[in-house]
C-alpha cells in the first residue's frame, strides 16, 4: 500500500436538513424531519436533534413522529437540493485536480502529491472553509491515506469538523471504534458480527484474516482488511452522466399490443433497475417509436426526480399510448431516462412509501444475485431479451438483440 497518498472524504452535515435551513433560518435549533408525510411515507434525513430521540432515515415517518412529536415534517425538494449539490461540487471542482461525487452530498478527493506545494492537510481545511462560505453548508472531512479510513474519519468528525489521521495511525484509530462504523457492515452484518461477539473493529484486527474468511466468506475479508486500515480502492474522476437508454429492434415488425406493452414495462424496469445499480435518478423520460415505413417519433415528459418502477412504468406507458397508431406494423420501439443526477435512495423516500421501498430493494437483492431478469412484473415476461449492461461502468452497451441485417 502507497504511504504516501493523501485522501480526503467530505461530507455535507445533515444535507437535505441544512440546505432547508439555509433557506428558513426559523428551522435552526428545531428538530426536523425530511420524507413522505404520509403515514406509509419514511424519513429521508433527520436533525442531529431529531436523532437523540433516536430517529434516523428509513425509519417510517409514523414511527418518528411517535418518538418526537413536536418535530417539524417538510416534505423536502429534490431539485433545490440538486442545486445544493452543483453548488459544492463547482467550489471543489475549481479547487482540486481529482475529485470523485460518490453520493448527492459526499466527495472523495485525491490531493497525494500536493503536499510539495501546499500542505494537504491546509488545502482540505481551506477548501472546507470555501465551500461553508460560499454555500452556506456545513461540511466535514477525514484525511488519511486511503478512502476507508478518509471516510470513517469524516464520520468522528461530524458535525462540521475535520479529522487527520496520519500515516502509520490507522489501526490504532479504528481500533476503539464500533464495527458498525466500517462502511460495508450493515445491519444483517453486523448482527452476524455481534454473534461472534465482535462488537469493536480491534477485536477484528486481532483476529486472523482466514478466520473472518470462513466466517463471512469473501465479505469477510473485505471487513477484515477495511478494519486494518487496508484499502488500495483509487479516486475515480467524476463525470456526470447525462442519459443512459435502451432500444429493442424487432426481428419481424409487428402490430402486437400485448408484445409491445410488455417490451415497454421491462425495457423500463431494467433501466429503473440500472439507475438505482448506479445510485441515480432521472427527471426526464423519453419514448420512442419507428414503424416499418421507418417514420420515427419521439415524445418526453419531465417527471419529479425518481428511480423507482412504479413511478416510471405509468409514464412510459402513457407516452407509448400517445405514440402508438394503431394498424401500423412497428419496427423498434426505445426508452430512454436523461437529466440524470446522483442521489439514489435518498431522494426516493420522499415519493415512496414503505411498501414500494421494500419491495424495490427486495427485487434488486434477487438481480444482484441471479441476474438482472431474475425477477420482474408479469407483464414484462415475454420480453425475451433486452439490451442489458451496467451503464455507470464506462464499458459501451451490447449489440442490440435481433437487429434486423
Amino acid at each position: 500500500m502507497n504511504k504516501n497518498r493523501s485522501i480526503v472524504h467530505m461530507d455535507l452535515d445533515t444535507f437535505f436538513v441544512s440546505c432547508e435551513r439555509h433557506m428558513d433560518s426559523n428551522l435552526n435549533g428545531k428538530p426536523i424531519l425530511i420524507g413522505g408525510t404520509s403515514d406509509r411515507g419514511v424519513v429521508a434525513s433527520c436533525s442531529y436533534e431529531a436523532r437523540t430521540f433516536g430517529i434516523h432515515s428509513a425509519m417510517p415517518m409514523r414511527m418518528a413522529k411517535q418518538l418526537c412529536p413536536e418535530a417539524i415534517v417538510l416534505r423536502g425538494n429534490s431539485g433545490i437540493y440538486t442545486k445544493f449539490s452543483n453548488e459544492v461540487t463547482e467550489v471543489i471542482k475549481e479547487s482540486v485536480p481529482l475529485y470523485e461525487k460518490s453520493s448527492i452530498d459526499e466527495f472523495y478527493i485525491d490531493l497525494t502529491g500536493m503536499d510539495k506545494f501546499f500542505g494537504c492537510h491546509k488545502l482540505a481545511s481551506e477548501l472546507r472553509q470555501k465551500i461553508i462560505k460560499e454555500t452556506g453548508l456545513p461540511i466535514s472531512f477525514g484525511l488519511s491515506l486511503n478512502k476507508t479510513v478518509s471516510k470513517i474519519a469524516t464520520g468522528e468528525a461530524k458535525p462540521n469538523n475535520e479529522i487527520r489521521i496520519l500515516s502509520g495511525n490507522e489501526k490504532p484509530f479504528l481500533a476503539p471504534l464500533s464495527v458498525k462504523k466500517i462502511p460495508m457492515v450493515g445491519h444483517v452484518t453486523y448482527k452476524a458480527l455481534c454473534d461472534l461477539g465482535v462488537k469493536r473493529i480491534k477485536t477484528i484486527q486481532e483476529m486472523p484474516m482466514e478466520l473472518m474468511h470462513k466466517v463471512l466468506g469473501k465479505n469477510g475479508l473485505g471487513i477484515w482488511k477495511k478494519a486494518n486500515g487496508i484499502d488500495n480502492a483509487p479516486v475515480i474522476q467524476y463525470h456526470e452522466r447525462k442519459s443512459i437508454s435502451t432500444e429493442r429492434t424487432f426481428g419481424q415488425d409487428t402490430t402486437d399490443v400485448v408484445k409491445l406493452k410488455g417490451m415497454v414495462v421491462a425495457m423500463t424496469e431494467n433501466l429503473a433497475y440500472q439507475l438505482r445499480r448506479g445510485h441515480k435518478l432521472t427527471a426526464c423520460v423519453t419514448f420512442k417509436i419507428r414503424y416499418s415505413d421507418f417514420q420515427t417519433y419521439t415524445q418526453q415528459q419531465r417527471i419529479p426526480y425518481s428511480a423507482m418502477d412504479h413511478m416510471l412504468i405509468p409514464v412510459v406507458l402513457d407516452l407509448f399510448k400517445k405514440l402508438y397508431k394503431r394498424r401500423l406494423l412497428v419496427r423498434l420501439i426505445g426508452v430512454r431516462f436523461s437529466h440524470l443526477v446522483e442521489g439514489g435512495h435518498q431522494i426516493n423516500l420522499f415519493e415512496d412509501n414503505e411498501m414500494h421501498l421494500n419491495l424495490c430493494k427486495a427485487m434488486d437483492k434477487m438481480r444482484e444475485r441471479y441476474g438482472d431478469r431474475a425477477v420482474m412484473s408479469a407483464a414484462g415476461m415475454d420480453a425475451k431479451s433486452i439490451s442489458r449492461w451496467n451503464p455507470f461502468n464506462g464499458e459501451p452497451p451490447p449489440l442490440l438483440a435481433n437487429r434486423r441485417r
